[in-house]
């Protein structure tokens, strides 16, 4: 069965409609992974093998009968756990939402059942999206695949272990200041955030509602570009959807980066970058370059005002989002209470972990009386200077080429002690989100200890497709496909 778990999403598709792999020995295999490796490694919260193996039956009749054609039919997923799957917990790794089984499913897990996908179970996740470790769970953390002493990276952390770990074929996760990405590099795998509303968050529970985004994590370019292709679609049910008609992503799966400009941040290669993490990734610049790209340094102005506009902006909008948790309607709700008020209170103080506690006074502060204009509108001007800066860059480069975090894994316990040192993990990621742009992440070597080193490559709104004919290109480049 190993065989089966180290295939990517593509390739195992394949294999499943040409009939060398039934969809069962898929499950089978996935499901003996997470039971040798899980109890280490803590990439789920929640498993389903029944419903699983149910559906399974039924997509194997409908391969069989012809009727599924998608390259993703039979291929088992992880879903991060802040998506709503219906009948199935979804719990955004909080005791306030310790027991919520949703009504419906998320428009994009939706959308890969659609194409004949099977949902193995929900992936563990830093609690509401907020960190950047996967350890501000409520479950536990989760530890990264590569060396369990260190962090998965988050908040997606749990998605990016459980395909390092072969724990399934590929993963959903959500993208809120980098929350794909990052874990992304930290694990080794590909992962992706499309342009701001190319996918519905329709059912995603809302962290920083104008920032998140939801997008896969998997083993290659190719598979990313096929995942992305089936959860893409315009939604009417989420109104900062979009109507797309280029999303053909599989198109642009072409060895091919001949004539493209690749910009160079210089701010992005200063203090605080680890020397091992810059010489990976400016040695991938020249691989592009021997490829026949053009690469140039150029400067990318008001990049560290990204982390304060950007935590001004995400808890603002997070301690909006947090105000329906308040022990009446679903989830957790405190035993010992006196009246109404000592319900939300004491509910939402048991129910809600140290740092979405901080967040939320954080973002409620901002916005109070007295200080709405002296940060969050202030903020709100940074961001849309950071897109001028953007839009700037882009009318003389193709995309822009950069680390994805300042060092690789750090240990577990690590960034946690320090929450600052923490938000500074996040300082090549964040203004992507801010920007509402497309970025990828995927593997551009190893550090002296063996830990993965991400690659990060950034494309204006909408050019998706020249971000995957890039990193495809590139894993030519490195065999790693």
């Amino acid at each position: 069965m190993s065989d089966i778990n180290e295939l990517s999403a593509v390739a195992l598709g394949r294999k499943i409609k040409e009939k060398e792999v039934s969809v069962k020995e898929a499950l089978d295999a996935c499901f003996a992974a997470i039971d040798k490796k899980d109890e280490e490694v803590h990439a789920y919260i929640t498993v389903d093998k029944d419903a699983a193996y149910k559906r399974a039956e039924d997509v194997q009749k409908k391969i069989d009968a012809g009727e599924l054609k998608s390259p993703l039919a039979g291929v088992p997923a992880a879903i991060k756990d802040n998506m709503c799957t219906k009948d199935l917990k979804t719990t955004c790794a909080s005791k306030i939402l310790y027991n919520f089984v949703p009504t419906f499913t998320a428009t994009a897990v939706e959308n890969l059942e659609n194409a004949g996908s099977i949902v193995l179970g929900k992936t563990n996740m830093d609690e509401f999206a907020m960190g950047s470790t996967t350890e501000t769970s409520a479950f536990g953390v989760t530890r990264n695949p590569r060396n369990t002493a260190h962090v998965p990276g988050g908040s997606s952390g749990g998605s990016a272990a459980a395909v390092a770990a072969d724990e399934c074929a590929f993963a959903l996760g959500s993208d809120t200041g980098g929350s794909i990405r990052q874990p992304a590099g930290y694990c080794g795998v590909v992962g992706m955030k499309p342009t701001y509303g190319t996918v519905s968050r329709y059912g995603l529970v809302a962290y920083g509602s104008s920032l998140d985004q939801i997008g896969p994590l998997a083993k290659s370019t190719e598979d990313i570009a096929v995942i992305l292709e089936a959860i893409a679609s315009h939604d009417k049910k989420d109104s900062t959807s979009l109507d797309r008609k280029d999303t053909d992503f599989t198109s642009a799966l072409k060895e091919d980066v001949k004539g493209m400009k690749i910009g160079l941040p210089r701010d992005y290669f200063g203090d605080g970058l680890d020397p091992e993490v810059a010489a990976a990734v400016k040695k991938a610049a020249e691989d592009l370059k021997a490829a026949g790209a053009e690469v140039e340094e150029f400067d990318l102005k008001l990049v560290k005002y990204a982390i304060p506009a950007y935590y001004t902006i995400a808890d603002a909008e997070a301690s909006s989002n947090l105000e329906r948790f308040d022990g009446i309607k679903y989830g957790y709700r405190t035993d010992n209470f006196t009246d109404l008020h000592d319900l939300y209170k004491k509910t939402r103080s048991e129910g809600f972990g140290p740092e979405v506690q901080r967040r939320i006074m954080l973002g409620s502060f901002v916005l109070s009386s007295g200080y709405y204009d002296a940060y969050y509108l202030k903020a709100l001007k940074v961001k849309a200077l950071i897109k001028q800066a953007f839009d700037e860059a882009f009318a003389k480069y193709d995309f822009i080429l950069g680390p994805v975090a300042p060092t690789t894994a750090p240990e577990l316990g690590k960034s946690l002690s320090d929450p600052m040192k923490m938000y500074l993990g996040d300082i090549y990621t964040i203004s992507v989100n801010l920007a509402g742009l497309p970025g990828i992440c995927l593997p551009c070597g190893k550090d002296k200890t063996g830990l993965p080193i991400g690659l990060q490559l950034i494309g204006d709104c909408f050019k998706e497709k020249t971000l995957i004919q890039a990193a495809y290109t590139y894993e030519k480049i490195r065999g790693t496909v």
